[in-house]
């Protein structure tokens, strides 16, 4: 892929090839932490989640941009859109929508069941997607993975980047833990906007597993086609770091129990005033990049043990 006529540049990292933006600004480490809102049911999440929809769209005028977020963390939100797009009650709010995928499996095909566009549609709903002003997924189904990705990233950027980012949590070896999917020692750096990492086992379970829990419909070959992806797409710390608001769910630590230590680890690990440690840190456990955002929600249930 040729960068030199586009606004992003590249850098490759052990077969991780992260994209930036030309000439990004210097990002300040600063710890804010994490305080966690227990919630007693997945329904509550979602209704808190749907909440921060509700008030970036009173703070603001014009386009609300949005990364959904896949799996179970989000299922309850997606219902509740999914049945207000079914009436007229928000259709102000939901024409001002627009909607990013933040992280997929590639090369996939985009009917797979495995795929979060599948997914969102099937809970979503087909009155939502009619009614939002656009949609714009991660391509998984291209042999030119990052001219597609530079596509995506064009658009978000022209937008104005994300207004809320939906986010989850997803645990790795060691008490580590990944956001979107960036993987630890993956080299993932402030100024990355977004990545394709070579894909890991773990990684694959994870996906696999939370699409099989979450309720997906799923088929034999589908799975066999998610088994062969090679790579994974994903935003990265600079899309994270430069939205306007992040709102985190942790709701399937019964059906991901290692959420829990992972989790408490996020939770109790600060970051070293030392910019090269911090670094050293974030790679080691990128679940940690959410420490480093001014404004931050992070709505869990009772099952993690807070």
């Amino acid at each position: 892929m040729n960068t030199q006529n586009s606004q992003f540049t590249r850098d490759v990292d052990n077969n991780n090839v992260w994209l930036s933006k030309k000439n990004d600004k210097e990002f300040n480490f600063i710890d804010y932490g994490i305080v966690p809102t227990v919630l007693n049911s997945e329904a509550e999440v979602g209704k808190a989640m749907l909440n921060e929809l509700y008030s970036t769209a009173a703070s603001k005028e014009g386009d609300i941009n949005i990364a959904l977020l896949g799996g179970r963390g989000a299922q309850e939100l997606h219902r509740l859109l999914g049945e207000l797009a079914k009436t007229t009650e928000q259709d102000q709010l939901l024409a001002r929508l627009n909607v990013f995928t933040q992280d997929a499996l590639a090369p996939l095909s985009m009917d797979n069941g495995f795929s979060f566009v599948r997914d969102f549609e099937r809970i979503l709903g087909d009155a939502f997607f009619k009614k939002i002003k656009s949609f714009t997924p991660m391509r998984t189904d291209t042999k030119d993975l990052e001219s597609a990705l530079i596509d995506y990233l064009t658009k978000l950027e022209e937008l104005g980047g994300l207004d809320i980012f939906f986010i989850g949590h997803g645990p790795e070896e060691n008490q580590a833990s990944h956001l979107a999917y960036i993987k630890p020692f993956s080299g993932a750096q402030p100024r990355h906007v977004a990545g394709i990492i070579p894909i890991s086992n773990s990684i694959l379970e994870h996906h696999i597993s939370k699409f099989k829990a979450g309720g997906s419909l799923v088929s034999e070959s589908d799975e066999k086609e998610c088994r062969s992806a090679e790579y994974i797409l994903t935003l990265g710390p600079a899309a994270i770091l430069q939205a306007q608001k992040i709102v985190q769910s942790v709701v399937d630590a019964d059906s991901a129990p290692a959420k829990i230590q992972t989790y408490a680890k996020v939770l109790n690990t600060s970051l070293s005033s030392d910019k090269d440690e911090a670094l050293q840190q974030l790679n080691t456990n990128p679940g940690l990049w959410i420490r480093l955002h001014s404004n931050t929600k992070s709505f869990v249930l009772p099952n993690l043990g807070l």
